[in-house]
């Protein structure tokens, strides 16, 4: 039986709010998986937290909600943190998303989200 992961995109309006969300639906309240990318990539490939045979499914319901708040400002805002952190040699890539997500260009975080689930397990997510 196929099990169902529902994720409320009225509840997540930035990228930390979807570590919340995601985590608690995987793993019960106040659960936990990892609050980045690399993160997320291994949550969809089974044993933390999702089955390891594939046989799940995440329902994003309302995720136009999360699309709009998700969008080029907390793109931005994602970028602008990692661009402190991240190592020199990646500064000028950051540097780069970072101008296009202030432009209103590029991939956004729900674009990233979306990328991961269907490059890791196509046909895993849902959006409603």
């Amino acid at each position: 039986m196929t099990k169902t992961y529902e994720l409320d995109g009225e509840r997540i309006r930035t990228l930390e709010d979807f570590w919340l969300v995601i985590g608690e639906a995987v793993n019960g309240p106040g659960g936990y998986f990892g609050r980045n990318l690399d993160s997320f990539n291994d949550c969809l490939r089974g044993g933390f937290g999702t089955p390891d045979d594939d046989d799940f499914k995440i329902v994003w319901l309302r995720h136009e909600v999360s699309r709009r708040l998700l969008g080029h400002p907390e793109t931005a805002r994602r970028l602008e943190q990692t661009l402190v952190r991240c190592h020199h040699t990646n500064r000028a890539r950051v540097a780069e998303e970072l101008a296009a997500a202030r432009r209103g260009q590029g991939p956004t975080v729900f674009d990233w989200l979306v990328d991961i689930a269907e490059g890791q397990v196509p046909g895993v997510l849902e959006l409603r």
